[in-house]
């Protein structure tokens, strides 16, 4: 197919313009012409934590409405964790994941490899037999809790040219905390996460990293403590980088409510933990954004904040959230905000997000709108952004050439 998409701003500045899109690329003659004045056209977003739950837990989110709901944020390449059934942990466990992504994804899925058999920490997966396929390692959703198997997993990473992306988590420190160890758990009663049990893993990696040479990515960044090490670390000329989620730069554990909605890991943190993060995103200490889309049930989110799972939806609200708190508040520019999720991303982990080879979105940034999870393409529903008013709505995502998804398509 070939089509124009006539009328947009690339990047949201400048004068109009028109693309020509023909077999994946820049081209000439085309089929079909979309009208979209005044709208942006920006590369393609790239989000590096993303839960798309199959093979195991079709029930949370399947291949295929998971990345329909990325490409409606106008994501078009996401890298999907690997607390799955089965972990892949191996090049046969990896294939049935493989299989679901080519048979059910609309943009592209980059799978990561598990560092450990079964995410239980104790041994390392067959890491080489699955470096062609995957976009790197971790053991996202647990910490690997042992220092000489992080660094015999930087060492083989190391070795093949693979990046360790390391959730980082103190289990001996949660004492079963589930928010964050702040003003609201003490006023109302509940078991609190301390920022430690997220800092001293950082702490005790980044000195693994320099140790070894590997290239190392902390996900989802949420405390002031974190923020410190890995900007020390950066001038010391460690090889890493990190993300943060947009709930952690708009929301701190003062906005809490008790319901599931507002739980995840890590957990809405101190106000000043929020303001250290947007002074990292400012500085360049925190490389980009990622959503940390955790789809769950309604029955697993309905439970409270103490017994509903860990993690919320984000995938399809975040560029407006990030746009309507960042952008319009004058916080950062909007070209920082695509560096943020596309530029930076990309980079890192090779990606192409390029407009040239037709991977890119287009945003009517004037249109203003009411997040409403009914209206979600993932399954998941919990969001601690329901009701919230927005600016920027998502018109269309081209992914390698072909329309991954328009306004209007329903589910």
């Amino acid at each position: 197919m070939s089509f124009t998409v006539k009328g947009c701003k690339i990047n949201g500045q400048g004068n109009s313009a028109d693309i020509f899109v023909s077999g994946g690329v820049f081209g000439g003659a085309c089929d079909t012409v979309f009208e979209f004045n005044n709208c942006a056209v920006f590369p393609g977003f790239i989000d590096v934590h993303v839960h798309l739950r199959e093979p195991g837990f079709s029930y949370k989110e399947t291949i295929k409405t998971g990345t329909k709901a990325c490409a409606r944020g106008g994501y078009t390449t996401v890298c999907s964790m690997p607390n799955l059934n089965p972990v892949p942990d191996s090049a046969e466990h990896l294939n049935a994941q493989l299989e679901l992504i080519k048979s059910g994804a609309v943009m592209n899925v980059a799978p990561y490899g598990s560092i450990t058999v079964g995410q239980n920490g104790e041994k390392l997966s067959d890491m080489a037999a699955m470096t062609p396929y995957v976009c790197a390692f971790s053991d996202d959703g647990k910490g690997v809790q042992s220092e000489d198997m992080m660094r015999e997993a930087m060492i083989t990473a190391k070795s093949l040219g693979k990046m360790i992306v390391a959730h980082c988590e103190d289990n001996s420190l949660l004492n079963g905390g589930y928010i964050h160890a702040g003003k609201y758990a003490a006023e109302h009663g509940h078991r609190g996460i301390c920022s430690e049990s997220e800092w001293k893993p950082i702490e005790r990696d980044l000195k693994l990293a320099a140790e070894t040479g590997c290239a190392y990515h902390v996900c989802h960044i949420s405390t002031k403590e974190s923020v410190d090490l890995i900007r020390k670390a950066k001038a010391a000329g460690v090889d890493v980088t990190c993300e943060t989620a947009p709930h952690y730069l708009i929301l701190s554990d003062k906005d809490l409510q008790e319901h599931g909605r507002f739980k995840m890991n890590p957990p809405l943190r101190d106000e000043s933990d929020r303001l250290a993060l947007i002074e990292g995103i400012c500085d360049g200490t925190i490389d980009m954004i990622a959503t940390d889309h955790a789809p769950h049930s309604a029955e697993e989110k309905g439970r409270g904040l103490e017994k509903s799972a860990m993690g919320i939806t984000g995938i399809e609200t975040a560029f407006p959230l990030l746009y309507t708190h960042l952008v319009k508040e004058k916080i950062i520019t909007l070209d920082k905000l695509i560096e943020l999720m596309s530029t930076n991303p990309a980079k890192r982990f090779g990606f192409d997000n390029s407009i040239e080879n037709g991977n890119f979105n287009v945003f009517d940034l004037n249109s203003k709108y009411t997040i409403n999870p009914d209206d979600f393409l993932s399954k998941g529903r919990a969001t601690p952004f329901e009701g919230y008013e927005v600016y920027g709505e998502c018109v269309m995502t081209v992914c390698g050439g072909k329309i991954a998804w328009k306004k209007g398509e329903d589910k």
